[in-house]
């Protein structure tokens, strides 16, 4: 395995005067004071002060003892406020996010006539060759069944129409989009479908067939990927984000990445899953690991199938609600074998989106074909959602990192059963049953597929209920985590599943002052309160990068 480390940082350490017991301290030195700090180490201890330099943390403890020793720094008063590390979105579309903002937005749209008064809004100021949005999911309708091309018409008879669902495995099309990718009711689509609608194109196209339509919208340049991080940067930090996991990035997304941050025009720091294309692996895969202190390049997203919500979840056995579809397999099984011998070959993780238990197992499966046994090199199982309970223990026998998504839980639970049936459900979502395996997971928010709020999903680990307080007595509880586990996963578990333990994940001595300032006491405070908490500052690599007024 080659490992190119571009940039090594050698951690800052503070000289102590064995006679006087006073450090010297550079100009850089700030003394955090009046606190309360989770620092989410071994032991889950607490301390009230914090000691950072060179954008490092220095030491932990006390405000009397601190104080005695860095009495000369600069302080800052915290009055009290509650100091966490700085939350890790292990599962998110960063990219792909800043991109939709310039998107119309049907995310919460609650019926047809909603989506087209947006659609009108948004094309009355934006007169673009393509109208682009994302977010609608018809299990949010009083019809709960595929909207169609000819409602599209009816408003944008000429104008081609692209519109991803909420979870990007289904897009909704107009007949203009149609022609213009040449669609019929004749194609064929391996690991796709396009829907039929009395024997033609609904206007519906299920997971690779989306591709027809979406290879002819054009690409947005480098100016606008720019602008789109930035974007990006700005939301995640305000949510005390400081690290996020980008599933889904090729080549130049990740060189502008990169250039973004040598600029320091891109403080966030970014662990990069690529796709398994042929420039991914001339670039990027072949010549091993990528490292610098922001960006960490060493890991692969496959898709095994599609979406629970679009029917595109690859099943055992049929939907309960659609008994002549078990789901789609998106790559012949042969695939993902090659890949994942590619990807041991050269040092890289593999992550591998999975929502039904036939694509968890088959990969479950492939992975323990290569894994052999357990290992340390954290494969991981995107999503995990429904899985077999024969197969739970396969991520303990080759040390398999299910990467989940609380809240996807929280979003789907009220239709879920109705695809699943009573026996599949007690085994989708099933959190606490995957941490049992490993004593470990990660946990993310799959945004924009949900919204970034990373407390969110820590409200919806614990809590297994909704914003609204729904159900009163938590969706399958028996699969809730503790707060620990809950803030755990999305700190220094998070950090571990991206080989990140060591320099950030939680605030120990010589690690990035990479941390989070609230006004809730996520421990202890009503759980109700969770989703309304405010975050107060959010600092990467000592640095403010984020400061509510």
């Amino acid at each position: 395995m080659i490992i190119r480390i571009l940039f090594f940082l050698v951690p800052c350490f503070m000289l102590v005067s064995e006679s006087s017991g006073i450090a010297r301290q550079n100009k850089d030195t700030i003394l955090f004071v009046n606190a309360h700090i989770y620092p989410v180490d071994d032991i889950f201890s607490t301390a009230d002060a914090m000691v950072i330099a060179n954008g490092r943390i220095v030491e932990i403890g006390t405000g009397r003892e601190l104080l005695g020793r860095y009495g000369a720094a600069k302080i800052i008063d915290l009055k009290g406020k509650y100091v966490y590390p700085g939350f890790i979105d292990s599962h998110c579309h960063f990219l792909h996010y800043g991109l939709s903002l310039r998107e119309v937005d049907l995310a919460g749209t609650t019926s047809i006539g909603q989506i087209m008064e947006r659609l009108k809004e948004f094309h009355s100021h934006t007169r673009t060759r393509w109208l682009i949005g994302r977010g609608w999911d018809q299990n949010n309708w009083e019809n709960k069944t595929y909207p169609n091309r000819w409602m599209l018409d009816s408003l944008f008879p000429d104008i081609p129409i692209y519109l991803t669902r909420i979870d990007g495995h289904a897009a909704w099309v107009n007949t203009a989009a149609l022609k213009e990718a040449g669609i019929n009711r004749q194609i064929k689509v391996k690991g796709g479908l396009v829907v039929l609608e009395n024997g033609v194109p609904s206007g519906i196209l299920l997971d690779n067939a989306m591709n027809l339509v979406l290879r002819l919208i054009p690409s947005p340049d480098i100016s606008a990927k720019t602008e789109a991080l930035k974007k990006a940067q700005a939301q995640c930090c305000a949510v005390g984000l400081t690290m996020v996991c980008d599933a889904g990035l090729g080549y130049q997304d990740v060189v502008i990445i990169d250039s973004l941050q040598r600029k320091g025009e891109l403080s966030i720091r970014v662990y990069a899953m690529l796709e398994p294309t042929d420039e991914n692996f001339k670039n990027f895969i072949s010549r091993g690991i990528y490292q610098t202190d922001r960006l960490s390049v060493r890991s692969i997203k496959l898709f095994a199938d599609g979406a629970l919500g679009s029917r595109g979840a690859l099943l055992l056995e049929p939907y309960t609600d659609d008994p002549l579809t078990k789901g789609l397999q998106i790559e012949p099984t042969a695939y993902y074998r090659r890949i994942c011998k590619k990807a041991l070959r050269y040092g890289y993780q593999v992550n591998t989106h999975c929502i039904g238990d036939a694509a968890n197992r088959m990969i479950l499966d492939i992975y323990g074909e290569i894994l052999k046994g357990q290992n340390d090199l954290r494969w991981r199982i995107e999503h995990a959602q429904v899985v077999h309970p024969s197969d739970f223990h396969k991520f303990a026998k080759f040390s398999i990192i299910p990467s989940v998504q609380t809240t996807h839980a929280t979003s789907d639970m009220f239709w879920a059963i109705d695809r699943l049936g009573d026996e599949r459900i007690r085994y989708a979502y099933a959190y606490k049953m995957l941490l049992q395996q490993n004593g470990w997971l990660a946990n993310g928010s799959d945004f924009p597929v949900e919204h970034i709020n990373p407390l969110l999903g820590f409200y919806a680990a614990v809590a297994r209920k909704n914003t609204l307080g729904q159900p009163s007595v938590g969706f399958q509880p028996e699969n809730a985590l503790t707060r620990e586990e809950a803030l755990r996963a999305m700190t220094i578990w998070a950090a571990r599943a991206a080989f990140e333990e060591t320099n950030r994940g939680s605030l120990e001595p010589g690690k990035w002052a990479d941390f989070v300032v609230l006004d809730t006491d996520l421990m202890t405070a009503p759980l109700e309160q969770i989703p309304e908490t405010q975050v107060l500052s959010t600092w990467i690599g000592g640095v403010p990068v984020y400061q509510w007024k």
